[in-house]
């Protein structure tokens, strides 16, 4: 019996139960890559760009490492038996100078589902990597999920019609949570507190990915942006109001279908 494995940079781990028939399951690979200075000598799979630091792919091994089985299980346990599911993902990290990660992003994804993205996130922001060389830099974890089923593709001007001007649906989204019930007021004497900050990032130039099912009723919904984090709380109630759209009916298949949202211009 195969299982859906992960391979990185020759670390190889597996994840998920195994299925009670014997199928033909998802392939999963990735190849880190980083950013380095263009002087530096290059190396097969390595972009090579002008940047201020970069980090050694041993550092970027060892990060990864204790974390491969985790991105596995991400795709293995949620995927239920949505068969359909697959696509690309490129997860992006920024690092500081000291090795603290900075920022984690959805850089690129066409998979379409997400609490399979966030449960990528999520596993992408909990490794630890050691300081790069010559100052703060990024690199690029490419992922890739190869579905059995094969859905119908729409094209960008099939997208944009299906969905229409409910996209616009999704600006509701913008507004920050609700702040926390204010605390009990405060005894005489005791030291003043502050009320915690309220955070919500909006992201800019996203790409959404659906799967319409009979119907016309969204399926499954996900999300990526190369210049923005995905924070959870926009994702939640983006993917709320996605899987609430009404869409062409793909007549007994399921359809993929991508539109932008927010595009920097």
């Amino acid at each position: 019996m195969r299982r859906a494995c992960l391979l990185i940079a020759g670390v190889a781990a597996c994840g998920g139960k195994p299925a009670p028939k014997p199928v033909e399951e998802p392939k999963i690979s990735a190849k880190p890559t980083t950013r380095v200075p263009i002087e530096d000598e290059q190396e097969e799979g390595v972009q090579f760009i002008n940047a201020r630091g970069h980090m050694e792919r041993e550092a970027i091994d060892a990060g990864l490492a204790p974390h491969t089985g985790e991105l596995s299980d991400c795709y293995t346990t949620k995927l239920n038996k949505r068969r359909w599911l697959g696509g690309h993902v490129a997860l992006h990290w920024d690092i500081s100078k000291d090795g603290t990660i900075t920022a984690v992003k959805l850089a690129e994804s066409d998979l379409g589902a997400w609490p399979i993205e966030k449960c990528l996130l999520d596993v992408a922001r909990s490794a630890e990597f050691g300081k790069p060389v010559g100052g703060d830099a990024d690199f690029m974890l490419p992922l890739d999920f190869s579905a059995k089923g094969q859905p119908v593709i729409w094209d960008e001007d099939q997208g944009l019609k299906a969905v229409g001007g409910q996209l616009a649906k999704l600006d509701a989204c913008d507004k920050p949570p609700k702040p926390p019930k204010a605390p009990p007021r405060a005894k005489k004497g005791d030291p003043k507190k502050e009320p915690p900050k309220q955070k919500y990032a909006v992201p800019d130039d996203v790409t959404i990915t659906v799967y319409v099912g009979p119907q016309g009723k969204a399926h499954s919904v996900g999300f990526a942006s190369p210049t923005s984090e995905i924070v959870d709380e926009w994702a939640a109630c983006a993917e709320k109001a996605a899987l609430a759209w009404r869409l062409p009916d793909p007549r007994g298949q399921v359809a993929k279908l991508a539109v932008r949202y927010r595009t920097q211009q």
